[in-house]
């Protein structure tokens, strides 16, 4: 896999980029769509940075043919997109919206014909508002509703998706968008995180099934998945929660057919505690994947409370006893994330592998934010992003010769786009976008993953 000068991957190692509908789409009303809760979100004051919304973002509902050729040029095998559920259905129950089924195939096709895999992802957080006004995620009926939509979906273009992806980040859903508000719908309830989060989890099962019975495409999910970094002996303990709360409420009901043994009688984080697990749910949850999908972007280092309660210069307070802390000499990128490669070895191998075994694992998102700036020569010299990705692809490539099962990588994000409710102020794109004209150009971290991608290979300088 290696030779003096550069770091091969394997033969038919996938290589890919990835958005998300709301963060690049627009058309927040055309053709009849209906709204999301990121629409309802974004246009209540307080809850996006500068008040910016999706209405527009990269205008890809009209421009999804300018994107198709960056994802040419940068020469990748796949592009990950996610479906807008009320694009298609626009209550998110009973009648198809023929004019959203229309869009999706329209770029499908396109990417087909130019020789690009589409790997479509079900759900990436935009929510139809009319279920959210039924209970959405916190709502045990969604399950089903959800394994209504994924058939819709596997029936409308189960013939050109190469692999699919029931849902994006369930943790993110349930906890930042249920428990702290900080995302759509904008909730602080424990008791409704822990709801969704178990919800979610029979969506997924559900949505498998349907995807299975119209089409014969692999099916996965992707989890964001954490390291937690104890920095003392006595943090270890505190880590290892963290860890069941956020990787093990999740890989447990899919792989294991329980939720964490670690949070039994925690009715804060564990849905069996709380009460929401039903007969068979397991068998619905653990429905059998084709491959999982893996977000990272960065580790966290945990550390208990100081005898006086105050944290110091560089730690934030996590909990009773605990506070996270940035270690001195590493990097953090505009999201005031830590930049250390090796943890996404480490979550590969220890957390991942321990798991998953022999199942494909596709890295479906990773890559970081910076202060991107357009020279007077027309370039974007983002050099701490390719930094970011030489290094964290260098770690990749480790976790396969230890012999994880790592089948692809999918580099967040194609274009510079809507950041959640970072607004437009975060760019994560290897292409930038001036969002006032939509032109696209490509950054210098684009050309580095295009030779990579060219290559098979990461040179080792």
């Amino acid at each position: 896999m290696s030779t003096d000068d550069q770091l091969r991957f394997p033969d038919g190692f996938l290589w890919g980029a990835a958005t998300a509908a709301y963060q690049i789409e627009g058309g927040a009303d055309a053709e009849g769509k209906g709204p999301s809760i990121w629409d309802t979100f974004s246009h209540t004051p307080g809850k996006v940075f500068h008040g910016d919304n999706g209405d527009v973002a990269c205008d890809s509902f009209h421009r999804y043919g300018e994107d198709i050729a960056l994802l040419k040029r940068l020469g990748v095998g796949s592009y990950r997109l996610s479906l807008s559920w009320p694009r298609i259905q626009p209550t998110g129950r009973g009648e198809v919206n023929a004019k959203g089924l229309d869009y999706y195939n329209r770029v499908i096709d396109g990417l087909v014909e130019a020789g690009i895999e589409p790997s479509v992802t079900l759900y990436h957080w935009d929510l139809p508002q009319a279920l959210q006004d039924a209970g959405g995620w916190a709502n045990r009926d969604i399950a089903d509703w959800f394994g209504e939509f994924a058939a819709i979906a596997g029936e409308a273009f189960g013939d050109r998706v190469s692999r699919w992806i029931t849902l994006n980040e369930p943790w993110v859903v349930a906890h930042v968008g249920y428990r702290d508000g900080r995302h759509a719908p904008g909730i602080q309830d424990p008791a409704l995180a822990v709801a969704a989060n178990h919800h979610l989890l029979l969506a997924h099962g559900n949505a498998v099934s349907a995807l299975r019975a119209s089409s014969a495409a692999p099916v996965g999910i992707t989890l964001n998945l954490t390291v937690e970094r104890p920095v003392t002996p006595e943090a270890a303990a505190h880590a290892a929660v963290l860890e069941a709360r956020q990787n093990g409420v999740y890989l447990d009901p899919i792989f294991h057919g329980r939720y964490p043994e670690l949070l039994d009688g925690d009715a804060s984080f564990s849905p069996a505690a709380a009460g929401h697990v039903r007969d068979g749910d397991f068998e619905i949850i653990g429905a059998p994947l084709d491959f999982l999908g893996v977000n990272f972007y960065a580790p966290h280092y945990v550390g208990m409370l100081h005898a006086d309660g105050e944290p110091r210069r560089g730690e934030t307070v996590t909990g009773p006893d605990t506070v996270s802390i940035q270690p001195d000499g590493l990097p953090i990128t505009a999201m005031n994330w830590l930049v250390e490669p090796g943890s996404i070895r480490e979550l590969l191998t220890r957390i991942v592998a321990p798991v998953t075994g022999a199942l494909p694992v596709y890295i479906t998102e990773n890559g970081s934010s910076w202060h991107d700036y357009v020279t007077q020569d027309g370039q974007v010299n983002d050099l701490e992003r390719i930094a970011y990705l030489r290094g964290h692809l260098a770690a990749v490539h480790g976790a396969i010769a230890d012999g994880v099962p790592v089948k692809g990588y999918f580099a967040w994000s194609l274009l510079d786009n809507f950041e959640w409710a970072e607004g437009y102020a975060k760019r994560f794109g290897l292409v930038y976008v001036d969002f006032a004209t939509q032109e696209r150009l490509l950054k210098r971290s684009g050309e580095v993953y295009a030779s990579i991608v060219a290559a098979n290979a990461l040179p080792k300088a």
